[in-house]
């Protein structure tokens, strides 16, 4: 279970984490993990992948979340037509210029919602690999840059298979976290029916939220995160962690070290949540999951036997000694 391990400072970006937090709770009802785990995305210039059921709001959580924050939403619904120009835009001519002019796809917005990812081919995942990595979209040799703050916050059902494609490794590895989102509490059930069980629209509910940051102050607090100091226990745990999922016998593949540096920006993301100038220990260990349970391979025999990916990787943290601070 991912959980902020608050101090109590009164920082900016801790005093930032409360503000969002609550005008949050306001429209969207429980599913912490998530929104602690995307927050932190977020601020780490990730992207985040969801897996759930549908019905559990998280369209409505995604359109909360740009109308807190103060950016710009964009959604984009994947199917097994749909093209890549359908997402990145195409050259169209313009008959008055006599020239032909980009028009721009959905995926020119500041947090984008790719709901049912794994319904499209292979090929409509590629046009989003260069736009999360490098923030830019190539169209016949012009390159058009991304507004920033740029984040994908991308679902897929784990229930259904058919008419679905598995998402290439290259691009699961492009998502810092994977989180699941699951049904919600009996209490929290009975809060929803009585928030949103009314005649009330939803757009009604998200226009009395109020903005309490913007695409400025993200991008100053993300470039602030950087003075989080991580001492050199805390990078020797994460490469053992890290190191330790390549060689462990239930693993066919190993993270990357590509998951390593998602520890250490998260876990810089975190602390400053957390109202810390500095990483922590139980800053990784709840990052740990979340950040690699999408990027190992499990092997035949562990499959077969029903183990998760959590389960391995808790046993795999296990095995690695924790650091002191000093």
């Amino acid at each position: 279970m991912l959980a902020l391990i608050e101090e109590g400072s009164d920082t900016p970006g801790h005093n930032l984490y409360r503000r969002m937090t609550a005008e949050i709770g306001k429209v969207f009802v429980g599913q912490e993990e998530l929104v602690l785990g995307t927050l932190v995305g977020l601020f780490s210039s990730g992207h985040v992948l969801i897996e759930s059921v549908p019905g559990l709001g998280k369209t409505l959580f995604v359109r909360t979340l740009g109308q807190v924050l103060g950016c710009d939403f964009g959604r984009i619904q994947f199917t097994p037509d749909l093209m890549p120009s359908d997402v990145t835009g195409t050259q169209i001519f313009d008959a008055k210029t006599q020239e032909f002019r980009f028009h721009s796809g959905p995926v020119f917005t500041q947090l984008l919602l790719a709901d049912e990812i794994n319904r499209a081919p292979a090929k409509t995942h590629a046009a989003l690999l260069e736009t999360m990595q490098e923030y830019r979209v190539t169209v016949d040799s012009q390159v058009h840059p991304m507004p920033r703050p740029f984040f994908v916050l991308a679902t897929q059902n784990p229930i259904e298979s058919e008419g679905t494609y598995n998402l290439p490794e290259a691009q699961l590895d492009r998502f810092m976290f994977l989180l699941k989102m699951d049904y919600p509490s009996m209490a929290e059930e009975i809060a929803i029916l009585k928030l949103h069980g009314g005649q009330t629209i939803v757009d009604d509910q998200l226009a009395l939220l109020e903005r309490v940051t913007s695409p400025q102050e993200i991008l100053q607090l993300m470039h602030s995160s950087e003075s989080i100091r991580v001492e050199d226990s805390i990078v020797d745990y994460i490469a053992k962690l890290v190191r330790q999922s390549r060689h462990w016998p239930q693993i066919l593949l190993g993270a990357s070290p590509r998951a390593g540096i998602t520890l250490m920006r998260a876990g810089r993301t975190l602390a400053m949540f957390a109202g810390r100038d500095f990483v922590v220990p139980d800053d990784i260990s709840q990052l740990f999951r979340p950040a690699l349970r999408h990027r190992i391979i499990l092997t035949p025999e562990a499959e077969v036997e029903g183990l998760s990916p959590d389960q391995i990787l808790t046993d795999v943290m296990r095995s690695v000694e924790v650091p002191r601070m000093n």
